[in-house]
């Protein structure tokens, strides 16, 4: 039982001590890990995306994607801004207060015809 136990204690600490030396976890083929295969950058560029800024004086060209997926993204905003303020109010709490609201109403009616008698 011992054996077993002190064996494997030794293969956690031989492969904890390989993923350590090579960054991305090692293991993978030559290179590293997964995200640091070859052709995968070491060092990022420090911008976002890894998209270097325009050069002076121009802007940025937008994608094919990008202004499809805006005004979707915008529709769907206002669509369910409306659509959700606009809905009827179906709660359980709202259904009784009206129907105690009738019921003092009825009661009243009853009362005051039965004080005109």
């Amino acid at each position: 039982m011992r054996a077993i136990s002190s064996a494997a204690g030794g293969m956690l600490r031989a492969r904890l001590r390989g993923g350590a030396r090579v960054r991305g976890g090692g293991g993978h083929g030559e290179g590293g890990g997964r995200w640091t295969t070859p052709g995968h950058e070491e060092q990022p560029k420090g911008y976002l995306f890894n998209r270097p800024p325009p050069p002076a004086g121009e802007s940025r060209k937008w994608e094919d994607w990008e202004l499809p997926c805006y005004v979707t993204s915008f529709l769907t905003v206002v669509i369910l801004g409306v659509g959700l303020n606009a809905k009827p109010d179906l709660t359980l709490e709202t259904w009784a207060h009206q129907k105690a609201l009738e019921r003092l109403q009825q009661q009243e009616l009853a009362s005051g015809e039965a004080q005109a008698e």
